[in-house]
Parts: structure tokens; sequence; C-alpha cells
């Protein structure tokens, strides 16, 4: 690693389909699914799940920006899900499954406004945008079965369903972005 090492943290939806996908992108060294943005310190998948605890599952993408770049990043995040959902992806129904993009400095705050104003303007989705744009808070690292769950857990039946027909989307769409 070197010095141009920054922090992206996204939310949109399911954590699994989000890690899947930029774990694969060049210029990533890591994707950690997490939550953030709610009111209960150190909360587990069940805390979230209720709704109560506020908290957006996350993941959490350590880049070299010399690679890929924070606007490319997010390029790559819309591609991912609906960002028009409110509190949604699908049939995942709650504000855990919120559209948010949580930025570490106002460089990055400035580059996701833009973007989504681009985005508006060029009427890129048939409804509004609701993604949030939200100041970094802490980060809690999901459990350690939420971890790559697409490779370890491919039998899964949310996983086969949803995640998997996503990914290889994915592949396809951003084939020279991939390691």
């Amino acid at each position: 690693m070197n010095n141009d090492k920054s922090l992206a943290t996204l939310a949109g939806g399911c954590f699994w389909c989000i890690e899947g996908a930029f774990s694969q992108v060049k210029g990533i060294y890591s994707a950690t699914s997490g939550y953030m943005g709610g009111n209960t310190e150190n909360p587990t998948y069940d805390d979230i799940c209720t709704g109560e605890s506020g908290h957006a599952e996350v993941v959490q993408l350590a880049f070299d920006k010399a690679i890929i770049s924070y606007q490319e990043i997010l390029e790559i995040f819309f591609t991912l899900h609906d960002p028009t959902q409110l509190n949604r992806q699908g049939n995942d129904v709650g504000t855990q499954y919120r559209s948010a993009i949580f930025y570490h400095d106002e460089l990055q705050q400035g580059i996701a406004v833009e973007i989504i104003k681009e985005m508006t303007e060029g009427n890129m989705f048939e409804h509004d945008i609701v993604t949030q744009v939200c100041a970094v808070e802490t980060f809690y690292s999901g459990e350690e079965y939420h971890q790559d769950y697409i490779t370890n857990n491919p039998e899964n039946p949310y996983c086969q369903a949803i995640v998997s027909p996503k990914l290889a989307k994915f592949r396809q769409t951003f084939v020279n972005k991939l390691k």
C-alpha cells in the first residue's frame, strides 16, 4: 500500500452485494461489511435488523486513489442498487437498507453531491434519487460471518436469487475494472 490509500463508506441495501462487487475491483484493498449511522454503540446484526438502532448496512472500502478514483467508486455504487427506493432495496425493507454515502472529507462530499446532481439533471432514473449524503460516523464492523459472505455462502438461496445475478451483471459491465 502507498500514501494514496483512502476510505469510502457506502450503504446500498444488503451489504453482501456491495461487498461482493467491490472486492473484485482493481484498487480496492479491502471491502468490509458493517454498520454506520445509528444510535446504538457496538450494534449487532440482530440490533440493526429491528430498525431501532438506526444503523444502515454499509461497506467500508480501503482503496488506492491512484488506481481508482472516488468518483469511479460512486459510479459503480449507483449501478449496484436502486438509489430511488427509500429505506429498501427490492424485498429488503427498513432503514437499515437505505441508500447513503458517508463522506470522509469535504472533497468526497462535493463529489457525491455533484454526481447525484448530474444524474438527477440527466434523468438517469425514473424516480427521484433518495441517497443520503452524510458525514462519516463510527464504523462498526459486521460479524465475521458477514465478511466475504457471497464467496463463503454461494448456496444461500438469497445469494443465488439476488446477489449472484447482480454480480454477474456487474462483472459484464465493469470488466475493465476487475482484478
